[in-house]
């Protein structure tokens, strides 16, 4: 017998998978933090925001951004696949399902599933989440996690392109 070469491939969902996974969580008592982005070439800021987010609720959801919103981080974005960039994020520690949407924000998923939290990174305020008014509206609860926001996939690519690299 063969071992799966990605055996993290299963928490990758359609939204049809995470609908049903989260129905069997919520009867089962578990609570649900959500977070969402990019996830380009991942980085420090990116694993920190989502083990903060993890420690939020018994289970996370990471959704990210398809190929095509994530292209609007700027010309050559994204560097991967939304596939792949889901693949790595569902083999952190922490993270307990992925999905990818298209849409602009996260609104439409987030009034799907309706997580018991809405997990953003230090460069929002609770004031600043374009979701805020879906989650405040069915209940939910927002929560600003990780480090100070110090860390870019932009800057990333700029070091790489211009061969810099931290001392």
């Amino acid at each position: 017998m063969v071992d799966d070469p990605n055996p993290f491939s299963a928490r990758v969902m359609s939204r049809d998978q995470l609908v049903a996974v989260v129905a069997d969580d919520r009867r089962q008592g578990r609570t649900i933090a959500f977070a969402n982005g990019c996830f380009d070439l991942l980085h420090a800021g990116h694993v920190r925001y989502l083990q903060a987010a993890a420690a939020e609720a018994d289970r996370l959801i990471v959704a990210i951004n398809g190929d095509a919103t994530a292209g609007s981080k700027g010309p050559g974005r994204p560097v991967l696949a939304a596939a792949d960039r889901a693949e790595i994020v569902a083999a952190l520690r922490g993270v307990d399902y992925v999905t990818i949407f298209d849409e602009p924000t996260v609104a439409e998923l987030l009034t799907l599933v309706r997580p018991d939290v809405h997990c953003k990174g230090t460069d929002y305020t609770e004031a600043t989440v374009p979701e805020r008014e879906t989650v405040l509206g069915y209940g939910g609860r927002i929560a600003i996690v990780g480090d100070p926001k110090d860390h870019s996939t932009r800057d990333l690519l700029a070091r790489i392109r211009e061969r810099r690299w931290p001392e």
